[in-house]
């Protein structure tokens, strides 16, 4: 891609904005929903939540053996978007867990390839992706951000109020029009034919990830691998309960206050270079460790009145918990993989977190939070300190085992 192109440029922040929008559409709110639309349990709400962990898992399989081999990327993801555009209705329209269920699971499996889709047809179009894909990129934050602020600030459908009367089902419908958009708009998408040569075979380990096991045998790595799964335990807590904990103690408009968290994200993403650089990447992966506990402790001892400034500083801290720990991971990841196991061992680093910990990380969340619950009232402070316990066990193993190494760059 022609830096000067300022058509292709755009488009390509559009799908952008649009995929991510989609997906801060419904995704934030989605526990709110559940628990007051359709009276789900909390055990309910975790099987929905960890229906985006099964489309990590199979979202491999679908990029693999259809996107790298047969059809074009971009015809792909306009089909897969349209298609989630007629699930994201019917989930509006449904008031009983099991037939909610089979829908958000046939969304997430559509959706989650479409991740790396919008990336596939951005990286192929670029010509220097180390210097455009930011710029590209941070249009999808953007999107992420307006969708909270449109549900809260415009519509308010996450007011206690709105809440009450079924509004939040409007967060489907809205997602739902935008997917439809992204749909059609796919098509007019730069041509980004399959990767893979025709008649070129792929292995089953190739299409997983597994090739780059053998980075395991590094003992560093492997530290790494575990802790990475680990920590996306207590990460699910937040996915899964963040929402419905600010609307549940009275927090005004807390989907558009949970945007604070992303807008933390952009700008700590600017200053996680200088923290590489200044403290080695032992030293930023804990950091970021070091906040999910934090974060979970400021919910813990927070309220919606005298003490909402602890809540705000808890979202905030999203930046450093993201970005410290699972963007300089993918970084780390990166530098130990070598030229021929890069995407496998992004792949199998993505298959391992998104996938299987936050699987383990959303079961844990439902089991919990019922636990804690006395009527339709969660005992917050509880639910809470256990992540943060848990991070801080993870912190703590890490520290100790994990040897902090410079991580090297090519020149571009």
């Amino acid at each position: 891609m022609n830096a000067t192109n300022s058509g292709i440029t755009t488009r390509l922040s559009i799908m952008m904005f649009l995929q991510f929008f989609i997906w801060g559409g419904w995704f934030v709110t989605l526990g709110t929903f559940l628990g007051n639309n359709i009276n789900a349990t909390d055990g309910q709400i975790a099987q929905a939540f960890s229906t985006q962990s099964w489309g990590a898992i199979i979202a491999p399989f679908i990029i693999g053996l259809i996107a790298d081999r047969y059809f074009n990327a971009e015809k792909i993801l306009g089909i897969l978007h349209l298609a989630g555009a007629v699930l994201m209705y019917l989930m509006a329209e449904t008031t009983e867990f099991e037939v909610f269920y089979p829908y958000v699971l046939g969304y997430m499996v559509l959706y989650m390839p479409t991740l790396a889709l919008v990336n596939s047809v951005a990286f192929r179009t670029m010509s220097d992706p180390s210097k455009q894909f930011s710029r590209i990129r941070v249009w999808g934050t953007i999107g992420w951000i307006l969708a909270g602020l449109v549900i809260s600030f415009i519509f308010s459908w996450d007011s206690q109020e709105s809440i009450a009367s079924g509004m939040l089902k409007n967060t489907f419908l809205m997602t739902a029009i935008a997917s439809a958009i992204l749909g059609f708009f796919s098509f007019t998408l730069p041509k980004t034919p399959p990767s893979v040569v025709k008649g070129e075979k792929i292995t089953l380990k190739e299409i997983l990830g597994l090739d780059a096991l053998k980075l395991l045998t590094n003992k560093n790595f492997a530290v790494f691998f575990f802790s990475s799964v680990l920590i996306c335990i207590p990460l699910a807590f937040y996915y899964q309960n963040a929402n419905p904990f600010l609307a549940e103690i009275g927090v005004s408009n807390p989907t558009g206050k949970m945007t604070i968290g992303q807008i933390s994200e952009v700008l700590f993403m600017l200053l996680l270079p200088i923290f590489l650089k200044k403290y080695g990447i032992k030293k930023t992966l804990l950091f970021g460790m070091l906040a999910w506990a934090l974060r979970y402790v400021l919910f813990a001892f927070g309220n919606s009145d005298e003490l909402v400034v602890m809540l705000i500083t808890g979202i905030a801290l999203h930046g450093i918990c993201y970005d410290f720990f699972f963007v300089s991971g993918q970084i780390y990841t990166d530098s130990k993989a070598g030229e021929k196991f890069k995407s496998s061992a992004q792949g199998l680093i993505t298959l391992a977190t998104y996938g299987v910990g936050m699987l383990i990380g959303f079961w844990v969340a439902g089991q919990i939070s019922e636990f804690y619950t006395v009527g339709d009232v969660h005992e917050w402070k509880n639910i809470w300190l256990l992540p943060a316990g848990f991070a801080v066990l993870v912190f703590l193993i890490f520290a100790a085992t994990f040897k902090n190494e410079e991580i090297h760059y090519e020149e571009k």
